[in-house]
């Protein structure tokens, strides 16, 4: 079994002159197939375990190094219940921090249900009227 078909399952077709020569380096090289096919999968093993670690490695040196670049400013603002203290037209809402008090404005479409802990829920009616 050749080195080709052990990697892409299939035969590999060369021209003659390149298909004689091939075969007579691996067989100058290796003349047991059956070892130096598993010495090939071996080789794609260890391959594919560094690829794994390479990986692995750069993605924790990428959060490092974010964590060192990058302290506070890519920490979400989306932290903890909030207050809508007004609303404008066209769906933007001014909203308060209720932990340091700071007001900001979003789009309305961007704020979701806050489900974590206790929020003291004090509910206003608002009368719609058509005008």
């Amino acid at each position: 079994m050749s080195p080709y078909k052990l990697v892409f399952g299939k035969a590999c077709h060369l021209p003659v002159e390149l298909e004689h020569k091939a075969y007579w380096s691996i067989k100058r090289l290796n003349l047991d197939f059956d070892a130096a096919g598993e010495k090939r999968l071996l080789q794609l093993n260890e391959l594919e375990e560094f690829r794994s670690q390479s990986y692995e490695n750069a993605r924790l040196y990428k959060e490092k190094t974010k964590q060192w670049l990058f302290p506070g400013k890519l920490k979400s603002h989306w932290s903890g219940p909030f207050k809508i203290t007004q609303i404008y037209p066209f769906g933007a809402m001014e909203m308060e921090d209720e932990k340091y008090g700071r007001k900001f404005k979003v789009n309305g479409q961007r704020i979701k249900h806050y489900f974590g802990g206790e929020v003291d829920c004090q509910q206003e009616a608002m009368p719609l009227h058509d005008g």
